[in-house]
């Protein structure tokens, strides 16, 4: 290395600085940091040096600089309906992860499944000269200006790739996994309204109930009302489905939040969980393997999808793959301890 003395780095070093303690030209320390396609016929040896020697003298690119080179911004809207939840708070973050490790921003914006705003934050979003966008239990309505990565999307829409869930094998797997313990009386909480995978989870429930012969009544069937994040609105579901006193031995839950609300109601009733009653969940989040009892759930790989989604999206702002309408996410069944084997069925008590 040439005896240049090593720059201050005070906030940082110039692309100007490097080149100059490396003694090699802006462009070939340039392309080597930007990974460009010249970058290839440098030597593998010279491509050390210069990362080493940008991490040693704490050099970061000029965003402005290359956003004005490039005639890009780099910038991705993050469009969701909650991000304080369990669920959505993991999937932004696998979709930061893949985001940052290629340089590029994101600007996260909170719905609340109300359109006007989701509309208004769309178009801020645009304004301020957003690539694509990648959106979180939101309903996409018509094809957007920008390439668009739906997670949980349900509709064909041109420009829109959609990251759903195989719900029917989520729901066969589940259901398999409560006959085979002997349950054959289930109760299920359905989704609230709003939620954009509601639909589509009910419908893989009912057509995996069909293909293993059992039979969901409908008295054993109800629904979360409101977009509530916390375990109320299964603990109040659970609660006034207890009260119509017909007796079951298992619950699969919309998702682990309301399954965490419905074993609080199991117990308050007097009944205990799993021995009178399994619970199963969906989703996965970290709280369930350290509830008590633990959850039996459905995993979805949300920090995986996250990344997928924003892996995807670059790809399709750089044109680097082509557009797919759909792209399908295996679930995996975690059996914990909130699941048991089917014991005769009696009245449940009353809670009232």
């Amino acid at each position: 290395m040439p005896g240049h003395t090593k720059p201050p780095n005070n906030g940082g070093t110039t692309l100007k600085e490097l080149a100059k303690h490396l003694g090699l030209t802006k462009g070939t320390v340039s392309a080597v940091l930007n990974d460009s396609p010249y970058a290839k016929a440098i030597p593998q040896h010279t491509k050390d040096r210069i990362i080493a020697a940008a991490q040693e003298l704490n050099y970061h690119p000029n965003f402005f600089a290359r956003s004005l080179r490039k005639k890009r911004t780099f910038t991705v809207g993050v469009i969701a309906a909650e991000i304080g939840d369990a669920y959505g708070s993991v999937v932004i973050g696998g979709i930061e992860s893949a985001l940052s490790e290629h340089k590029y921003f994101f600007v996260t914006v909170v719905h609340h499944h109300d359109p006007q705003l989701l509309r208004q934050y769309a178009d801020i979003l645009l304004t301020r000269g957003v690539e694509g966008f990648i959106t979180i239990d939101t309903t996409v309505n018509e094809s957007p200006r920008v390439p668009t990565i739906v997670i949980s999307g349900h509709r064909q829409i041109e420009g829109v790739t959609n990251m759903t869930l195989d719900h029917f094998k989520a729901a066969h797997l589940v259901l398999e996994h409560l006959s085979d313990l002997g349950h054959c009386e289930i109760a299920v909480i359905k989704g609230q309204p709003l939620s954009v995978d509601s639909g589509a989870r009910w419908h893989g429930i009912t057509e995996a109930a069909r293909g293993l012969g059992i039979q969901l009544r409908t008295e054993l069937t109800t629904q979360l009302a409101v977009d509530d994040p916390s375990p109320q609105e299964g603990y109040k579901t659970t609660k006034e489905l207890l009260l119509r006193n017909i007796p079951f031995t298992a619950l699969f839950a919309y998702n682990d939040i309301s399954a965490v609300g419905a074993i609080r109601a199991i117990k308050e009733s007097g009944l205990r969980v799993p021995e009178d009653i399994s619970v199963v969940g969906f989703d996965d989040v970290r709280e369930a393997a350290y509830h008590l009892p633990s959850l039996t759930t459905v995993r979805q790989p949300l920090r995986k999808i996250g990344v997928m989604a924003a892996e995807t999206l670059m790809a399709r702002i750089e044109g680097r793959d082509g557009h797919e309408a759909g792209i399908l996410v295996e679930p995996e069944l975690v059996v914990r301890e909130s699941t048991a084997v089917a014991r005769p069925t009696t009245p449940h008590p009353r809670t009232d």
